[in-house]
Formats: C-alpha cells, sequence, structure tokens
C-alpha cells in the first residue's frame, strides 16, 4: 500500500507492507541518487534489521551508527555524537539519513538531520507500533530538555516512510501496549468506527489480524491532518488528545515509569473524565476510554497529584501567552480544540 502526504515540494511517500524491509534499497532508489547513507539506530533494532536494511543499500557508501535505546538518549546531549558521525562520514547535503528505531530514534536522528549543514534528506523506519501509526509521519523531530519533552524541534520531512508490520513480531509486549495508547487516540479524535473495532475484541492477539489494516488507518487519518495544517496551528492540535497530561507525567519520572503511550493513556482518560464533570464531553467516553484501555493493558490513572504536574504543564508548547489549547472530545470520535488555561486543572485532585 502506498498512501502520498501531499504537501507541494514536501511531498512525500509512505510505504506500507508486510515483508518490505528487505526491499528498502529498491524504494530509495526511486528518489535517492546521492552516494552516501548514515543508518542512525539504537542497540536494541541494530542487531535485529542493521543487516537486512544496510544488504539491500549495497549500491551505496553506507555508515551507521548505534545509539543507546530509550527517552534518555533523546536528548541535547546525544547530538554532537551524531553530528561528529556525520562529519566522520564525510556526509554532504546531497546524501540521505535514516531513521530505523522507534520514536526516540525517528525524533533525534530527524532532528539531528534537519540542523546538519541546514537539512539533509532523511527517511524514516519505524520498528515500534507508536513509531508506524503515529511519529514516523508529519516532519515532527525534537529532542528533550530536562524541563520537558520536545522542547527543541522542528518541522523536517522525511522523503519517505517505510512500515513493515512484519517488524512488530519482535517487539516486547510492553511496547505493543505503548503504541495501542497512540492507536487508542485516533479512534477517540476522529474515527469511532476504529475506536469500535478495538473495543470489540479481546486482546492484541485477537486484534493482530487486522493489524495492517489499522496501522494504514491511522496514518491515514494523520496524513489528512497534517495536509490540512502542516504546522500545528489548527487542525493538527487534534492530535495531541491525552498529550498534555502525558508529557508532564513522563517527565515527572524523568521518562523511566511511564512509556509515552501509557501516559497518553492516562492523559485521555483522566482529560476526558474532568471534561465529562464539567459538561464538555459527553457521559460515558472517560469509561468508553477506560475500556479500550483495559483491553490492551494500558493505565488509566497515575497516582499522582495534579498540583504535581501543574508547573510543567505551563511550560509545554501547547501553552501560548498563558492560555492551553486543549484538546477535548464531544464524544468518541468528535474532537475539538478549547482554549482555556490553567484553572482547567483546578480541583483535579489526583489523578
Amino acid at each position: 500500500m502506498e498512501l502520498i502526504v501531499n504537501l507541494g515540494p514536501d511531498t512525500y511517500p509512505i510505504y506500507i507492507e508486510n515483508g518490505i524491509l528487505p526491499q528498502t534499497g529498491s524504494y530509495i532508489r526511486k528518489f535517492f541518487t546521492g552516494k552516501k547513507i548514515m543508518l542512525i539506530s539504537d542497540d536494541h533494532v541494530f542487531p535485529l534489521y542493521g543487516k537486512t536494511v544496510l544488504d539491500s543499500l549495497k549500491d551505496y557508501e553506507c555508515h551507521s551508527l548505534v545509539l543507546p535505546h530509550g527517552e534518555p538518549t533523546k536528548s541535547f546531549q546525544t547530538l554532537p555524537q551524531i553530528y561528529s558521525a556525520m562529519l566522520d562520514a564525510r556526509l554532504t547535503r546531497s546524501d540521505l539519513v535514516i531513521a530505523l528505531g522507534g520514536g526516540v530514534i525517528g525524533d533525534l536522528a530527524g532532528f539531528a538531520a534537519s540542523s546538519f549543514l541546514r537539512g539533509v534528506r532523511l527517511v524514516q523506519i519505524p520498528t515500534s507500533l507508536l513509531a508506524q501509526v503515529d511519529s514516523s509521519v508529519g516532519g515532527k523531530v525534537a529532542v528533550d530538555l530536562p524541563q520537558g519533552k520536545n522542547l527543541v524541534g522542528a518541522f523536517f520531512h522525511p522523503k519517505a516512510v517505510i512500515i513493515d508490520p512484519d517488524v512488530l513480531n519482535t517487539l516486547p509486549p510492553h511496547f505493543i501496549s505503548d503504541g495501542m495508547g497512540e492507536v487508542i487516540k485516533y479512534g477517540c479524535i476522529k474515527d469511532k468506527t476504529l475506536f469500535d473495532t478495538l473495543v470489540c475484541h479481546t486482546s492484541f492477539e485477537d486484534l493482530k489480524p487486522k493489524l495492517t489494516r489499522i496501522i494504514a488507518r491511522c496514518v491515514d487519518i494523520k496524513r489528512i491532518v497534517v495536509e490540512h495544517d502542516q504546522f500545528d496551528t489548527g487542525e493538527r492540535m487534534l492530535l495531541n488528545f491525552g498529550h498534555t497530561l502525558a508529557h508532564t507525567i513522563e517527565q515527572y519520572y524523568n521518562y523511566e515509569r511511564e512509556s509515552h503511550g501509557e501516559a497518553v493513556g492516562i492523559g485521555m482518560y483522566q482529560i476526558t473524565r474532568l471534561a465529562e464533570e464539567k459538561g464538555l464531553t459527553a457521559t460515558g467516553c472517560a469509561d468508553a476510554i477506560k475500556k479500550a484501555l483495559d483491553i490492551y493493558r494500558l493505565p488509566d490513572h497515575c497516582d499522582l497529584p495534579m498540583s504535581s504536574l501543574t508547573d510543567a504543564i505551563a511550560l509545554d508548547k501547547k501553552n501560548l501567552n498563558n492560555h492551553l489549547n486543549l484538546v477535548l472530545l464531544h464524544t468518541i470520535g468528535d474532537s475539538y480544540v478549547r482554549p482555556d488555561c490553567l484553572a482547567f486543572f483546578d480541583g483535579a485532585g489526583q489523578i
């Protein structure tokens, strides 16, 4: 399957196909005529899939950089190591960077590609469910700062995204649940039919025969949203459903307890619960989200007082001129952006 993200001069294809990974080189040859490729991956993914990708790129001079896995790697301090590897390889603006990994590698390698020599071409090959359905598409690349997640970043679109659902067979169950947090999000904000499909199954294994179609549907939703709002000033904000709380929960625990998808699950449920109490969301939506989270083994609470998170929320990118753009649901499948402020969370107690 091929989807096209139509962004004028930044238009690019997304290829989704089981078993596509060994054919990486043939897809890259469609648009890349340079000589050198820098493959950036992590120490979990590269031993599994690095050789497969590199074997398909034998027509090119390939270099690779393998970084430690995990969110702490996605820091400003990692960038000099990446830039040094690019310099050692004598990469030029006519060359290519491939990000092979989950969301951390995609964001980090993408930001390095966007800033090295003011921009080197990029291909995303996401290997986690979360990256396949969300972070590899749309051109957002970033690194974290101690004060918050993704606070230094850019909009930098890849030349292609190559998605092979077969690589998910090697993901530990924890990372499957992590990705399902974002899948549930897409059903909540844009597609009740997708949401209903998720909650009529009993587990990820039960859902698995439909997984390729579900990945494609999530990617297609994001493609449409990004085409309408490339720079996150309007409709694209809907993709942040659950993220206002999620980013602060992740930061509170130094990215060492809840994963991103787990934190998004908590954020979606808790903000919907609060919105229901204020009459801003139809009754029953929070319970429906909780049911979906339970099926895919995601948490709905983190046992933190809301007061512990408000300082970090104040620094969040969605906080503009002391106003928050909160993403809420009218009902499942129908979302909206509500301008509000930190007072929205007053009286929330423990979440």
